[in-house]
């Protein structure tokens, strides 16, 4: 594997709109990013990816982009951009933004001009079909729910493809001139001196084609997009073709949102001449995920978290580098999913996050995640933005739930409670806004904020500063960052245990998953402990006793 130059980095994700409020209209912002870069550079990292903050009409939170071109006045100006751009490069932070182009909203100028010419240059922008006797092309359901299919507005008799919501109906990638239009947009960003993308559903620009249904997994008829895409061939050639002409050109960093990569492709996503510099571990985030929706999802165990981070590991091995994760915008928050309900405390979140860090790969922080904050609390459906959730929310409903079943199910797995604003402080909303906020803010916030925990060196804040310093150090550099990981004491449940090793040093991680204590027996004597989430570690240097959720790297 090739050294790159953003190997040794530590990325974070900034969800604006939840990030800082600047100018009190309850809406985080560009001007609010910038007033908060001596933080992240305090904190240590080096990459920042903003989630969408193109021209959009919310309909998917600016996944749904409107104008490529400009940003949405509810998030700044494009001078404000220009001005993060240079002010993140003085501090050593590359901005990244998200490239969202599985997909537009039905609000763009292309897809205007396809409804009002469905057979011309922009209706080929597009997946545009006739309906024949009012039946769709074919049984696919959305990723939010209902048909892929969406009658075209002002031809009853035409239908467009959308494989999330009707507002973001899908673009034509098999069509070369939408390519050109789309690489040139890119350039120009790069050109303004973005450091990269991270690149959403990109797996699903390739579509299995011709249309055909698929056998039932629901009683709606229909069948989750995932069953097309494993029959979807020829990926590559798009994705080759948007490396060469962009992201090589300029050098750039790229972090592709990959599902359903064929096992034999994916060298060719993260390799040394990838698609992509890296893309997502979601291994252990589908733990537990069933096709009948999220009411019958299953809690991830321990055991489950570990196998799948050592799979995940296993696979990338010298091929590339994964982004390590456990929360995004899209997912709850990780601390409320992985670990046992009524067991999240500031040991085990600090043992989470060591365990993401040590592993090989990008580590990249949610923002939150550096104060432990934890999933919200929602009382009504009512107090739910997130589409995705209201659907869910239906699916249990129709599976027979009660309203009370169904709220508890959807909360605990809604996007909304990664959304909810930054807690810098435990004043007027939590230190977000003066206004009213979008979303509400978790009350847990009197109790978890950035200001109890800044100037506390035990807080969950100065642990991972501790962490992010541990990758810089040069002692461990080469080390954390390049070194094989090995598994150890796969055998023994609620134990997450692995060396990282290069030919300078041994470094060994052990985590308790539990709330009980354990003694376990090294192989090697110690010589050293590197980091250690509890004030003291029991034992000898070759018999140690690890209380609940204690977390210790050993160099031996």
């Amino acid at each position: 594997m090739k050294k790159k130059w953003w190997h040794e980095k530590v990325a974070y994700q900034i969800y604006p709109k939840s990030f800082m409020d600047s100018n009190n209209d309850g809406i985080g912002d560009l001007r609010g990013i910038i007033g908060k870069l001596d933080y992240l550079q305090e904190l240590g990292v080096e990459i920042v990816w903003l989630s969408p903050i193109y021209c959009s009409p919310l309909a998917d939170q600016g996944y749904d982009i409107s104008d490529y071109y400009n940003i949405d006045p509810r998030f700044g100006t494009m001078e404000d951009m220009d001005e993060l751009i240079a002010e993140g490069k003085k501090r050593g932070i590359g901005i990244v933004m998200d490239l969202v182009v599985n997909h537009c909203s039905d609000e763009h100028e292309w897809f205007k001009k396809a409804c009002e010419d469905p057979d011309g240059q922009y209706g080929k922008y597009f997946y545009i079909e006739d309906m024949k006797d009012g039946k769709v092309p074919c049984n696919w359901r959305s990723y939010f729910g209902g048909s892929v299919w969406e009658p075209l507005p002002g031809h009853p008799d035409k239908c467009y493809l959308h494989l999330f919501h009707k507002k973001q109906p899908d673009l034509n990638w098999e069509n070369p001139q939408l390519r050109d239009e789309i690489y040139t947009m890119i350039n120009w960003w790069l050109e303004k001196g973005l450091a990269g993308f991270r690149i959403d559903a990109i797996i699903n620009i390739k579509k299995a084609l011709p249309w055909r249904d698929y056998e039932t997994d629901r009683d709606d008829g229909m069948i989750k997009p995932q069953r097309m895409l494993e029959d979807a061939v020829g990926i590559g050639e798009f994705l080759g073709e948007m490396r060469d002409r962009c992201f090589q050109v300029y050098d750039a960093f790229t972090a592709g949102e990959v599902f359903n990569e064929k096992e034999e492709d994916f060298p060719d996503f993260i390799g040394d001449n990838g698609y992509f510099s890296t893309m997502y571990d979601f291994r252990a985030n589908n733990c537990g995920k069933s096709d009948k929706g999220w009411y019958d999802r299953t809690p991830v165990t321990p055991d489950q978290y570990r196998d799948s981070c050592f799979f995940s590991q296993k696979r990338a091995g010298d091929i590339g580098f994964y982004s390590n994760i456990i929360e995004n915008h899209d997912e709850p928050r990780g601390v409320s999913h992985y670990i046992p309900e009524g067991d999240q405390n500031d040991v085990s979140k600090k043992m989470l996050g060591t365990l993401m860090f040590m592993l090989k790969g990008l580590p990249f922080i949610y923002q939150g995640q550096e104060i432990g904050m934890e999933n919200t609390t929602f009382t009504s459906i009512d107090q739910i933005d997130d589409i995705s959730t209201l659907d869910e929310y239906q699916v249990a409903l129709n599976a027979g739930l009660t309203p009370e079943e169904a709220l508890k199910t959807v909360a605990a797995e809604s996007r909304d409670n990664a959304r909810t604003p930054f807690q810098w402080n435990d004043g007027v909303n939590a230190g977000f806004t003066e206004g009213t906020p979008w979303l509400q803010v978790n009350p847990n916030y009197t109790r978890i904020n950035l200001e109890s925990q800044r100037n506390d060196p035990d807080s969950v804040y100065q642990y991972y500063r501790k962490l992010i310093a541990l990758r810089k150090d040069p002692e461990y550099k080469e080390t954390v960052v390049y070194g094989e990981l090995i598994p150890v004491w796969e055998d023994q449940s609620n134990l997450m245990a692995f060396y990282r090793k290069s030919e300078e040093k041994t470094l060994l991680v052990i985590a308790n998953f539990r709330r009980e204590p354990r003694t376990i027996k090294l192989d090697t004597p110690y010589k050293k402990i590197v980091l250690n989430n509890c004030p003291k570690l029991t034992g000898t240097d070759s018999e140690i006793t690890l209380e609940g959720y204690q977390v210790v790297i050993l160099e031996v």
